[in-house]
């Protein structure tokens, strides 16, 4: 059953990113008024493409995973008509090569949830065996203030080349202190549900081609209103709602008494705007390299690598890009150290020959919340004590780490409440 439009006043959203975009494609689908504000001169936040002179290319900020489990995010693509800019493998298949050993390998996960692929050696990580995989059971009953590496515990092959780069991956978070919980809520909905909901689906074309550049199309076609260069200033409290946005150089805007506001920012901006927010306050960095040549044929578009200081190569057209997270330790690390130690494991794993392309180092210092278990109990709900104000944004509490599908989530969510109440 369709939830009832917002029958009166405009809804603000503050903050284009995918929180934002996701909770105006929700509203303006159902007849609501909607004005977006942002305060850059793009969209999309953390999940963007831009034209970077010195590659001569159109590269992504960061390299960003969906699955074919996460249902927001592919919900939101359909409503947009932008399924098809994702691509993947016909099945739930994750190649991975090991730097040290040379040995590379493929985890092929069925499709169903009986888990018989443990069974077969050619489909799992050489030098386990079917009940190391069995270990993940453990994280779904996980505690709140449990580790993954104290409930996994930290060692064995499984750990080593599995547990660790993939739930690494997931929550930005080295497992030795990421939460055990939130570890299990991933699994809960991928591993768990078989490979129709691990199937890795990349953005080929770039993030902005599959999620920002159509969502931007569908709201302005329905009348939606995206205003950029919006750097909100302060919320103006009167009692129990929000009376007005103050914005930076703007005259302020009044509100309606129908009107609403969803504060779709990071978490340290919210934090800023809203009196007494509790809100993750702990962050870790992302890097992510890009190098300006085409892989060749064979390359899978996406590689898992161990024991390298790459993590995940994705090989796209007409470039080859690196992510590693949690990424602190290589912050400070001089860039070009960094893209001459990237390219020469990028270039061992895809037998390129040349010197060292063109390259950009692109460092995002507080990428995501961490994803530790004290930070979980930070996260906040979508409403708010005000009635004409709430939050979304992958930082609240989604139950899932800071992802794509997380932000989404939590516009959704936001869209509902004012919908709902609507």
């Amino acid at each position: 059953m369709t939830a009832p439009a917002v029958t009166s006043g405009t809804v603000h959203i503050i903050g284009a990113g995918l929180a934002g975009l996701s909770s105006a494609v929700a509203l303006k689908r159902a007849g609501s008024a909607v004005t977006v504000h942002e305060a850059a001169r793009f969209a999309g936040g953390r999940c963007r493409s831009y034209f970077e002179p010195g590659l001569g290319i159109t590269i992504d900020n960061g390299n960003h995973l969906v699955l074919s489990g996460n249902h927001a995010a592919l919900a939101y693509l359909a409503t947009i008509g932008a399924t098809a800019r994702l691509v993947g493998p016909a099945s739930a298949t994750f190649p991975f090569a090991d730097l040290r050993t040379g040995e590379r390998w493929e985890l092929r996960i069925n499709d169903g949830r009986a888990p018989w692929w443990i069974l077969s050696k050619a489909r799992r990580v050489p030098g386990t065996r079917a009940h190391d995989y069995l270990a993940a059971l453990r994280l779904l009953r996980a505690g709140a203030s449990e580790t993954v590496a104290g409930v996994l515990g930290p060692s064995g092959v499984a750990y080593h080349r599995l547990w660790h780069p993939v739930l690494l991956a997931a929550l930005n978070t080295d497992p030795s202190e990421a939460s055990a919980q939130l570890a299990g809520r991933v699994v809960r909905e991928t591993l768990a549900k078989g490979g129709k909901a691990c199937r890795p689906l990349i953005a080929a074309e770039g993030l902005a081609a599959a999620f920002v550049d159509p969502a931007l199309a569908y709201l302005g076609q329905r009348g939606a209103r995206v205003h950029f260069d919006h750097r909100l200033r302060a919320l103006d409290f009167d009692g129990e709602r929000v009376k007005s946005l103050k914005f930076a150089e703007l005259d302020p805007i009044e509100l309606s008494p129908d009107d609403r506001i969803i504060l779709a920012v990071p978490a340290q901006v919210a934090r800023a705007l809203v009196p007494g927010l509790v809100a993750p306050d702990a962050f870790r960095a992302i890097l992510n390299g890009h190098f300006r040549i085409p892989p060749p044929p064979e390359t899978p578009r996406l590689l898992g690598v161990i024991n390298g200081t790459c993590e995940w190569i994705f090989a796209f057209q007409d470039r080859l890009s690196v992510t590693i997270s949690s990424a602190d330790r290589l912050i400070e690390t001089p860039r070009e150290e960094l893209a001459r130690r990237l390219w020469e494991e990028v270039a061992r794993l895809t037998g390129l020959r040349q010197a060292l392309p063109p390259w950009q180092i692109i460092k995002e210092r507080r990428a995501t919340f961490a994803g530790l278990p004290q930070q979980e109990d930070k996260r906040p709900e979508a409403r708010t004590r005000w009635a004409n104000l709430v939050l979304a944004g992958d930082w609240t509490a989604t139950g899932l780490p800071a992802t794509i599908e997380g932000a989404i989530r939590s516009g959704h969510r936001a869209a509902a409440i004012l919908l709902n109440e609507g």
